[in-house]
């Protein structure tokens, strides 16, 4: 993507913490080792030549073990942290060259910030803890509580606006967290592993609100985790980071499925693959798919090849229709007939191409009939049985099988 048309631009970002930076971009220019410019200058660096680009309204998740940078990178976006080298875009603006007027404006303005701790003012009101923001901009006693208001209804906490944060749940704080980085309508979203203070059913529950949230507001978020559960859940990308590195970019399908190097083959290798790998992915099983206006004896044909009691039948859109059974086919081959339009159509259940596999397997043991696989205009686009999500499922495990060797 061009700079402009992207939320989040990073180009070569380094960020060396130590005596003499310099020192150490210079070391790394010579292929030094991070262990060898720390036990050579005391320069550890944080951040080793790290670019990405963000679509607007795309969630992007940045991921790794505790150390690997993923939250340095987060807080040189907006220079909480200044990076060593390297360019930094928002919507097109080079914050790398931003002033700290322009910072300023750039943090209370375009970008809302989610911590791990809540980072809530205990000694204020859920009310003026989301208010602060709009607080600091100056605006007036009346119009931040407005918005505050709306902005705890969208989170769910109507009713909550007087009590202290000390009365909340964990769960409910970071409502109030998320509700105080939205109030200002901001683009851009930076989370800082926001649910990992959470119990595991809170967090859960709060992933799938933040979800919720996504549906209705459509921002751009940038979003640091190490559980990589979590990442596969929210991410529309993923990036994995180890030792300042990253080391591979894609969605949740492809970092399962077709794994960088050993590192990420490490962390995927117990991930269930069912739940990733959705309805188009394992639509290969041996069931002809024809049109309405094909041939009965073409049908037989294609059917002898295989093991299957039916084809799989769409109108000249190729929007599914249903199937016609193998003794149809065989019994009008005999009366002559021409094309399948005359035969008995029989309903088949069709499940959407992006279903997950998880989802198919109760579909299939309830049911001995294949599976009509359509896409969002409701065309066929492949057939799915239990041979099908089987060998998918083998076939995946064998591609990473092969990636991490």
């Amino acid at each position: 993507m061009e700079i402009e048309d992207c939320a989040i631009s990073l180009r070569n970002l380094y960020k060396v913490f130590g005596p003499d930076p310099a020192e150490g971009m210079e070391m790394i220019s010579r292929g030094d080792t991070k262990d060898e410019i720390l036990e050579s200058t005391g320069n550890t660096v944080g951040v080793q030549d790290a670019s990405f680009d963000v679509e607007p309204q795309e969630i992007f998740i940045v991921m790794g073990l505790s150390g690997s940078g993923k939250s340095t990178l987060l807080r040189c976006v907006i220079r909480l942290i200044e990076p060593t080298d390297g360019q930094i875009y928002l919507d097109g603006d080079n914050v790398t060259d931003m002033d700290g007027g322009q910072l300023r404006q750039l943090r209370r303005e375009k970008t809302g910030m989610v911590f791990q701790q809540f980072a809530l003012f205990p000694h204020r009101k859920v009310i003026d803890n989301v208010a602060y923001g709009l607080e600091i901009q100056g605006v007036s006693r009346q119009e931040r509580y407005r918005l505050s208001e709306e902005m705890l209804d969208t989170v769910g906490l109507s009713g909550w606006e007087d009590y202290y944060p000390s009365n909340l749940s964990g769960g409910m704080q970071q409502r109030v967290g998320l509700a105080r980085a939205l109030v200002h309508d901001p683009s851009i979203m930076l989370l800082d592993e926001p649910f990992s203070a959470l119990d595991p059913l809170i967090r859960r529950d709060m992933q799938r609100e933040l979800l919720d949230l996504q549906k209705r507001l459509n921002k751009t978020m940038l979003f640091i985790t190490h559980d990589l559960d979590e990442a596969l859940r929210l991410g529309d990308r993923i990036a994995i980071m180890n030792e300042g590195e990253i080391v591979q970019i894609g969605t949740a399908k492809q970092i399962v499925t077709e794994p960088a190097d050993d590192y990420v083959a490490s962390f995927v290798q117990d991930i269930d693959r069912a739940k990733i790998l959705t309805a188009r992915d394992v639509a290969t099983a041996e069931v002809p798919m024809l049109s309405q206006q094909d041939s009965v004896s073409s049908a037989w044909q294609k059917l002898s090849q295989t093991d299957a009691f039916c084809v799989v039948v769409t109108d000249d859109q190729r929007r599914l229709l249903g199937m016609v059974y193998s003794h149809d086919i065989r019994a009008n081959m005999d009366n002559g007939t021409v094309s399948l339009e005359p035969l008995p159509v029989h309903e088949i259940e069709s499940v959407s191409s992006e279903r997950s596999v998880e989802d198919l397997f109760p579909l299939l043991g309830a049911n001995s009939h294949p599976l009509a696989v359509t896409d969002s205009d409701g065309r066929l686009a492949g057939v799915a049985d239990a041979s099908s999500l089987v060998n998918g499922l083998v076939k995946g495990e064998e591609r990473q099988t092969v990636a991490s060797q």
